[in-house]
């Protein structure tokens, strides 16, 4: 029985470790990426429907959300291995100049390719889903650096690379909920004709009202 135990531990552990190697690592932290976003459109969703009754699930939403999170994904896993090639090492003093990179270069990236990839599978326009990003950035970068660069020293300091982009996603979760609510939240409405000023929905959103004044 003692032996069974053993054998049957041992095969988990090699599997366990099969999972975070070369292609089974791209993979997994691909789909793990898509599967975190998805799940915090979908809390962030049901919080939305408690507070307002006549809401409903949008599933094409949380779809788009698992896309744009598998799309994501494998640009964490090599941003990793590239991070740790410039960087090497686990000293703080290594550890807070890769929170530094991350911070400046990763960060803004990956928040173009959030906001763009979402709005374009929405039915924006470029110029729509630029200005969408360009109007919810700051606010997004801010709470960044309240968020990730805790999270991302005990990243870089306690764990190896092939481990980091599963942390990031599991941590992400919570993110994902905030990025999800910031995303939809005063959404883009397409154009309509009329004046701004006889048009109620581009006096209610700025990204709409620029855009109907640049087509004038």
């Amino acid at each position: 029985m003692i032996h069974h135990g053993k054998f049957v531990l041992t095969r988990f552990v090699g599997c366990w470790k099969q999972i975070f190697t070369g292609k089974t690592l791209l993979v997994i932290n691909t789909v793990s990426a898509g599967v975190l976003l998805s799940t915090g459109d979908i809390i962030q969703q049901t919080w939305e429907m408690r507070r307002d009754k006549e809401k409903k699930r949008d599933w094409l939403q949380t779809g788009r959300m698992f896309v744009i999170g598998c799309c994501l994904g494998p640009v964490d896993h090599y941003w990793y291995i590239f991070l740790d090639r410039i960087l090497p090492g686990a000293t703080v003093r290594v550890v807070l100049k890769k929170v530094l990179v991350e911070q400046i270069v990763a960060s803004p990236i990956l928040g173009t390719m959030f906001f763009m990839g979402t709005g374009i599978m929405e039915g924006q326009s470029v110029e729509e889903s630029w200005l969408e990003f360009k109007g919810k950035f700051w606010e997004m970068y801010k709470a960044e650096w309240c968020v990730w660069p805790p999270a991302q020293i005990i990243n870089f300091y306690f764990l190896p690379t092939k481990y980091r982009v599963m942390y990031v996603n599991f941590i992400t979760l919570g993110w994902d909920i905030y990025l999800c609510h910031l995303k939809h939240k005063n959404p883009v409405i397409h154009e309509t004709p009329g004046k701004p000023e006889e048009n109620p929905v581009a006096l209610a959103n700025p990204v709409h009202k620029v855009l109907t004044l640049d087509n004038q």
